[in-house]
């Protein structure tokens, strides 16, 4: 189906990737793209797809009224199309396919291979917008629908096609012939498509000191069929902290976080272990706030963290109220050797020992909770959030470390959320899939007479659901500001969330930490919702 590489390949492949929600068939067409495709863009299609997108140099404003004057439509039409289709990239290649195609036939320029365009695309961060405007309206003269589609998304910096990470690195590891672990572990890090070769990341031995594994991941646990043994089983604390990976190698070391993002800057009193630490050694945990006046391990609120987190380079008095440090829950590299093939009970032995010649107040072994059984572990987990825990992990004793959320070895039980009953004042239409469907909400409580907003949620509805809300929506709108629409405070619905923190930025005073809709309360009116004294409340215990 494809070769050479040219935009049009590309184009075709996002295509059909966009067209089937069959994981197999998503597997095939990724094989067959990067079994035939020139290395320079396949590098640069596996940089898109692996979230390497480059920087958006056009912004959306921009394409919106360039778009609005070479079609000659409205900029009020353009908005209502938008809104209708849900994606600008689509709503702007609809809009312009529908142009005279007798243009794109045999156009020479179609045939740049995708690493020139892209490499065009960022060379116009440097241009005026003038030179911008005329590059991309020549573009869209030239381009088909498809074609331009996945221009436009390239432009706008919002490339995110339905296909995972595991899914790539299964394909390559196929028309490689290489075990999935080797080649998850190889597109880790922080490469880019300008400084590497396909050949470099893929097929040379791995000469990067800096590179981390894949993060095993805990899957969530059934409730209803909880039977934990200790004989079988090791059990933690879930730290409410940022997961990462700390690496010793060639007397130099690397902090990265689950998301494969570089922390050195961010925690310089964890880059100073690289004195203490051995080389060769890989060690996966949780970077936390915590009181280090006290014994034992007591975190600190996650928005303690959250201002480490935003600053490139924290100042002494950030570092001194807000001192973290790396709990570690598994050795998976020692004396240069990788140890994920060997079980999690002889990692967590050599673990032990090698945090106990550490002596460092900075790190410190994630401590097992004594068990007898399932119930025992219920007792625990409903003490955590006074433990500022978010709850337990299980992970079976003889199980290798693998790559992604496998269900089966390791499990997260997590404490119960807060939740909320509130009724939804504001709505706006969705994207993609949802476009032309109400489905962003903003949800206010009580306070006296009148009523605060405090969160929006996009999540938590059935299907069945979205449609009945967003009828609602369409029958009752009070006000519409630009695609806003002040609803008619009716509907209550019960939110649910991780944590709560202060916050000047919102009228209510309040921040939620991971918001999403529990249940739709039917049975209950706008008189029977929550205060703001009530969050106020919730706060007030978490602090």
């Amino acid at each position: 189906m494809f070769n050479k590489g040219k935009m049009k390949e590309f184009a075709t492949l996002i295509y059909h990737l966009s067209g089937t929600n069959s994981v197999l068939e998503k597997k095939v067409l990724l094989a067959d793209y990067f079994s035939k495709t020139e290395d320079k863009d396949k590098l640069w299609a596996l940089a898109l797809f692996t979230g390497r997108k480059p920087k958006r140099t056009i912004s959306a404003t921009q394409l919106k009224k360039w778009c609005a004057e070479f079609t000659g439509i409205q900029e009020w039409l353009f908005e209502a199309s938008y809104q209708i289709v849900g994606d600008l990239a689509e709503t702007i290649s609809l809009l312009i396919s529908s142009l005279n195609n007798s243009e794109k036939q045999n156009n020479e320029q179609r045939q740049i291979n995708l690493s020139a365009y892209l490499k065009t695309l960022m060379s116009l961060s440097q241009s005026d917008e003038e030179n911008k405007k005329s590059y991309t309206i020549s573009q869209w003269k030239i381009l088909d629908q498809n074609e331009c589609f996945v221009f436009n998304k390239l432009i706008t910096g919002g490339f995110r096609i339905g296909v995972s990470e595991n899914l790539i690195s299964s394909a390559i590891a196929q028309i490689l012939d290489k075990p999935l672990s080797e080649i998850q572990h190889r597109l880790s890090g922080n490469w880019t498509p300008e400084k590497t070769t396909w050949e470099e990341i893929l097929v040379r031995t791995i000469e990067d000191q800096s590179k981390p594994y894949p993060f095993y991941l805990c899957h969530p646990v059934d409730e209803n069929r909880i039977d934990f043994l200790p004989d079988e089983w090791f059990a933690e604390n879930k730290w409410d902290g940022i997961r990462g990976q700390i690496i010793k190698r060639k007397n130099e070391i690397f902090i990265w976080s689950r998301g494969e993002e570089l922390m050195n800057d961010q925690f310089p009193e964890l880059v100073g272990l690289k004195e203490i630490l051995p080389n060769g050694t890989v060690l996966d945990g949780e970077i936390i706030c915590m009181n280090k006046s006290e014994e034992t391990i007591t975190p600190l609120p996650f928005s303690l963290l959250q201002k480490r987190i935003g600053k490139k380079k924290p100042g002494k008095m950030l570092l001194q109220n807000a001192p973290v440090m790396f709990i570690v829950y598994d050795l998976i590299e020692w004396d240069e050797k990788d140890l994920r093939s060997e079980t999690l009970r002889k990692r967590r032995n050599m673990l032990e020992l090698l945090i106990d010649s550490l002596n460092s107040d900075s790190i410190v072994l994630s401590p097992l909770i004594e068990f007898s059984n399932s119930e025992d572990l219920r007792i625990i987990r409903s003490r955590s959030r006074k433990e500022n825990s978010e709850g337990i992990m299980l992970k079976r004793k003889d199980s290798l470390y693998l790559s992604g959320r496998k269900k089966g070895d390791w499990w997260k039980w997590k404490r119960d959320p807060f939740s909320i009953d509130c009724v939804l004042l504001y709505a706006q239409a969705g994207h993609g899939r949802r476009s032309g469907l109400y489905t962003d909400y903003t949800f206010a409580v009580k306070d006296g007479y009148r009523l605060v907003t405090f969160t929006k949620a996009y999540s938590g509805l059935t299907d069945e659901e979205i449609k009945e809300v967003d009828a609602f929506i369409k029958k009752n709108a009070i006000e519409k500001f630009g695609p806003v629409r002040t609803v008619k405070p009716v509907l209550v619905f019960e939110v649910a969330f991780e944590g709560i923190q202060e916050s000047k930025r919102h009228k209510s005073g309040v921040a939620l930490r991971f918001p999403r809709i529990s249940r739709w309360r039917k049975d209950k009116t706008v008189d029977e919702i929550n205060t703001l004294d009530d969050l106020k409340l919730l706060l007030s215990q978490t602090d």
